[in-house]
């Protein structure tokens, strides 16, 4: 969540609860069953699994649609000092459970993709928005741009991501807005990627991972999602 560390302590308390509200609503009208996701809390944020069955544009279709009309609908009545976004991440790949949570490259990779410096500035740019989405290159490929359930590739604006060991590309999406303006946005961003691109170092390549998905979001928030084999991710931040 923006300006999270901010918050007094019982202000923190609600604010973490507002987030699961949203989160609950969301899935239960996309009919998605958070009971069945693994969840891992993390302050302001969630990591969730989700079961492998669960179909992918479901949650890049009905649950991005849900998850942005609840939050609408309650910045709607709030004083703007309280007004909630969420930075949403979403990735497949493999998530298995460890001694602190989950292990592997899709819980990893979703959290690049979550604090994508790319995905904060435009959000910044764009202070009507409530929820600001990035999803792999992968789950770009594989599901965006079959257009499945409505999907639009063209509402999505490619980044280039790198940070520590991760070195990849991103697709931001921010519903209520066209990918021109995203574009112009981040016309610097596309300028860089235009360069020769550096032949895949191992690391590069192991990111691609072949089975799984992740999510995670921002408050103002954040939210995570993934998949592993048998499982698929799911995570917010407020």
């Amino acid at each position: 969540m923006e300006r999270y560390g901010r918050l007094d302590t019982p202000g923190q308390d609600a604010a973490q609860a507002e987030l699961v509200r949203l989160l609950v609503e969301a899935a239960a009208r996309s009919g998605l069953d958070r009971g069945e996701w693994a969840r891992q809390a993390q302050g302001d944020q969630e990591f969730a699994v989700l079961p492998q069955s669960t179909p992918e544009e479901v949650v890049l279709t009905d649950f991005v649609g849900h998850l942005a009309a609840c939050l609408r609908r309650r910045n709607t009545f709030v004083k703007t000092r309280n007004v909630m976004r969420l930075r949403l991440a979403v990735d497949s790949g493999v998530a298995v459970p460890a001694a602190l949570g989950h292990a592997g490259p899709a819980p990893v990779a979703v959290a690049r993709h979550l604090n994508a410096p790319q995905l904060r500035k435009v959000l910044a740019a764009l202070p009507g928005a409530d929820l600001g989405v990035v999803v792999s290159d992968r789950l770009y490929q594989d599901v965006v741009r079959s257009r499945i359930r409505g999907l639009d590739p063209e509402l999505y604006a490619r980044v280039h991501l790198s940070h520590k060991e991760f070195r990849g590309y991103g697709w931001i999406h921010v519903p209520g807005h066209s990918a021109e303006q995203l574009s112009t946005l981040l016309a610097g961003e596309k300028r860089r990627m235009h360069t020769p691109a550096v032949a895949a170092t191992a690391a590069d390549r192991s990111q691609y991972v072949h089975e799984g998905v992740a999510f995670q979001g921002d408050v103002t928030g954040d939210v995570n999602f993934g998949q592993s084999a048998g499982r698929r991710t799911l995570g917010g931040d407020r």
